[in-house]
This record gives structure tokens, C-alpha cells and sequence, in this order.
């Protein structure tokens, strides 16, 4: 926008004899629940467009200039993630997710909470934005279009609508998976490996292999980083649900544990301990 604000501007691509009644409803009940997010580590709802002639359907963003995390962790810019700044952004997803399932009434959840979901701002700071769950609901409803009636789909599924963002336990395992991708730099299901949970099951609780997981473009790490993060790993997908922690609970962990000021950035790079060994 010229002279104003950066914006990211999502179009629902979809044929207007595909639009029912149930994606209505759900757009609706979408940009209300959007519009109530106010955090720093969350995208916020500037706006939208609600057109019949031409048919059209957009939500309007602030603008993330450094793309998604899943972008800079597949697709050849890992080397600008440093540990620290990985550690920052897992902070303020953590920080985003508390403020979404516990300062909220009622709580909101990401959809599909994974690396896509995460915006990246110039300074690398994220915020969580819930896009993918459009492409599922569009893709049922285009499938569906041919049998539905003249209400759409909204008569058949209701109660996906007013329960689409209470899944806490599923943000939670999602977010264990997260921070394995971000600290290995790999995606959560590889042909070759299959998924990364099970490739790292072996490595999560042993000191002597931890290391093992990390990514192999990071030149430095911090070990008791490592061994915190992957705790929480563990926890967050543990297969009893009454024992992974409270987004509340991960946050203290994190905040009491990870320093990721300035100070340490410099000492984890080698220039730094050079400067330090010639100055002593």
C-alpha cells in the first residue's frame, strides 16, 4: 500500500457455485474469531472483503517481510537461523501459543500449527498465523459440492465450526514436533527417513547422542538449550495427554532456562572466543 502499511492479502480461490452456506458461516465466525487476537508473536486481522459481484473473499494481514519458517528451514536459508535466533523464535511461539490457549476466553488454537504457520518478521520475530486451514475446508467443500443441499455443508458439519480452534492438546504435540524441526532443521516426514519423531525417539533422552539432532548447518549450539528443548519435546508428545505440560508451564521452562541476549550470540560465535583469548 503506498504511503501506508505493509499488508499480506489472502484470497480464498474458490468458484462462487462452490461457496455454501457452511463456508459462509465458517468465513464469518473465521474473521470474528481473527479480529480478537491482539499479541506481538500473533498475525494480526487488519481486515477483509466480502464481495458478491465480482465474487470474492479476502483476509487482510500485517505483512511478515522475511517470509515463513518453513522457508528459511527447507528451502536454502537455514544459514541465516542461528541458534540463538532459533531460540527467539521458539520463545515467542511459545509466547503466542500461551496468550492463545490460556489469556483468551474462550481459547483460540492453530489449525495446523507447523513451521508454515509461522511468519517471520525483518527481525526475525514470529507471528502465528493460521492460513492452512483454509486450504482443507475449501478442498472438503469442492469435493462435497455435488451432494450438498441448498444450506451447503453447514447443515452436515456444525460442530466443526464452533469447534475448529479448541484442539489445545493437538497445539501442544504440534508444537513439540515444531521445535524438533527447528532445532534439526528437518521436515516432520521425509520419504527417505519417514517421520522425524521417529528418527529422533533414539537421540531425545540420551546425553551422549542429543547432539546427533541438531542441524548440521549450525556451526555453534548451546548444550543446555539442547537438552531443555528436547525435554520439552518429550513431554509435548508424550502419548498420555494428562502429562504434556500447559503451554503455561513450556513458557516458564523456556523464559527461566534460555538466555538469548546479545552477550550470548557473540559467545557462541568462534570470532568472538578468538577476541576474547587475544584480549585475556
Amino acid at each position: 500500500m503506498k504511503g501506508g502499511p505493509e499488508i499480506a492479502v489472502i484470497s480464498l480461490s474458490i468458484k462462487e457455485e462452490h461457496w455454501t452456506g457452511y463456508l459462509e458461516l465458517y468465513f464469518q465466525r473465521e474473521v470474528a474469531d481473527l479480529a480478537r487476537l491482539n499479541h506481538d508473536c500473533v498475525g494480526k486481522l487488519l481486515g477483509y472483503c466480502r464481495e458478491i459481484s465480482p465474487f470474492t473473499r479476502m483476509l487482510v494481514f500485517e505483512y511478515a517481510s522475511n517470509g515463513t519458517l518453513h522457508e528459511h528451514l527447507h528451502y536454502g536459508e537455514g544459514s541465516q537461523l542461528s541458534w540463538t535466533r532459533r531460540m527467539r523464535i521458539i520463545l515467542g511461539i511459545a509466547r503466542g501459543l500461551k496468550y492463545l490457549h490460556a489469556e483468551l476466553e474462550p481459547p483460540f488454537t492453530i489449525s495446523e500449527l507447523n513451521s508454515s504457520a509461522v511468519y517471520l518478521t525483518e527481525d526475525f520475530s514470529p507471528k502465528l498465523v493460521d492460513f492452512e486451514s483454509w486450504k482443507t475446508i475449501i478442498a472438503r467443500s469442492e469435493k462435497n459440492s455435488g451432494s450438498i443441499g441448498s444450506n451447503g455443508a453447514m447443515c452436515l458439519l456444525p460442530s466443526s465450526v464452533e469447534n475448529r480452534h479448541l484442539d489445545i492438546q493437538g497445539n501442544i504435540h504440534a508444537f513439540g514436533i515444531l521445535l524438533l524441526e527447528i532445532i534439526s532443521g528437518r521436515p516432520p516426514f521425509c520419504k527417505d527417513r519417514g517421520s522425524l519423531i521417529d528418527w529422533a525417539k533414539d537421540y531425545l533422552e540420551l546425553p551422549e547422542v542429543m547432539s546427533h539432532i541438531v542441524d548440521p548447518e549450525l556451526k555453534h549450539f548451546m548444550y543446555d538449550d539442547l537438552k531443555l528443548i528436547c525435554e520439552i519435546i518429550s513431554l509435548c508428545i508424550h502419548p498420555d495427554i494428562s502429562r504434556r505440560p500447559s503451554m503455561q508451564e513450556i513458557s516458564l521452562m523456556l523464559e527461566s532456562s534460555i538466555d538469548t541476549s546479545v552477550s550470548i550470540e557473540l559467545k557462541s560465535s568462534s570470532l568472538a572466543w578468538a577476541e576474547l583469548a587475544l584480549s585475556s
